[in-house]
């Protein structure tokens, strides 16, 4: 493979373009150079390149955006595409019963991707879009993918830093933990204003093959998110059915790392710490209030 003077390969200058879009929906050239830390004239005649092949696209204003050739490779993706078409016909009805944001989120490495979200005119403003990532433990379908996963994966979130991504981030490990254990015997996840204090998230694990492979989740007015638990537990078993039948038993390979570029993490201003005289089970209380 072709290689710069750095040793850097132009596969890992491509990767590094490519993810440097994070949720922009268009970027310029120079904003992609300061993000990637490549030269300008070196990113010009990449994006140049993957514009002839339809990958990007350019607008009128130069600003450069996902192209409809990426847009349609990444839409054959397998098996993300295998879990949103078995969820997909139960995410319908259940964004035609509750009238708010319905998300399919899975776990990649220490964050929460959301993979497909079904909005409706009127519904709550939410802060996260499709393809949108996020620290594991910021909101409820982190919480939950976060819950159910590996013990080790717990650990190393556990030991830090937990990202303030609003005023009830929980950043302590030991409340954190706690609230795990008891997300893992309520069965879902509720985060009341953690991320925007107008809505209040609700999620559930979707499970195949014995394991939770994902999350089902609603964004709704922060009032009483509680009462959606029912039908979005409704709506999992269902899609966790039709998982296990179609033989989806795995989402997404973890991807190493931790979430230095999230996509919304730029734009969001870390909050304080909990009193350091706070005792952990208060801590935990303060969390889950509004639950």
């Amino acid at each position: 493979m072709a290689r710069y003077s750095n040793g850097e390969s132009v596969l890992s200058r491509l990767v590094r373009l490519l993810e440097a879009f994070g949720q922009d929906s268009q970027v310029s050239v120079s904003e992609l150079s300061q993000r990637t830390g490549l030269p300008l004239p070196s990113v010009s005649r990449m994006v140049a390149e993957l514009v002839d092949h339809g990958w990007l696209q350019r607008g009128a204003d130069r600003r450069v955006s996902i192209g409809a050739s990426m847009w349609e490779l990444v839409c054959r993706a397998a098996p993300v595409g295998e879990l949103r078409q078995a969820a997909l016909p139960y995410m319908t009805e259940l964004h035609a019963r509750v009238g708010q944001h319905v998300n399919l989120a899975v776990r990649q490495g220490r964050d929460v991707l959301f993979v497909d979200r079904l909005s409706a005119p009127g519904a709550v403003r939410i802060v996260v879009n499709r393809a949108s990532r996020l620290p594991l433990s910021v909101s409820a379908p982190g919480l939950v993918l976060l819950a159910n996963a590996p013990s080790q994966l717990q650990d190393e979130v556990l030991a830090g830093p937990l990202p303030a991504l609003g005023p009830r981030s929980v950043t302590d490990p030991w409340a954190l933990r706690a609230l795990l254990s008891e997300i893992r015997r309520a069965g879902n996840a509720i985060c009341s204003g953690w991320l925007d204090p107008v809505s209040a998230s609700v999620a559930v694990p979707l499970s195949s093959g014995g394991r939770v492979i994902a999350a089902l989740s609603l964004v709704v007015p922060n009032e009483d998110p509680a009462k959606g638990v029912p039908v979005l537990q409704h709506a999992a078993a269902q899609i966790s059915r039709a998982l296990a039948q179609a033989g989806v038993s795995d989402v997404v390979e973890p991807k190493p790392g931790t979430s230095n570029d999230l996509v919304g993490a730029r734009n969001w201003r870390p909050m304080g710490e909990r009193p350091a005289g706070a005792l952990p089970s208060q801590r935990l209380r303060d969390s889950m209030k509004g639950r």
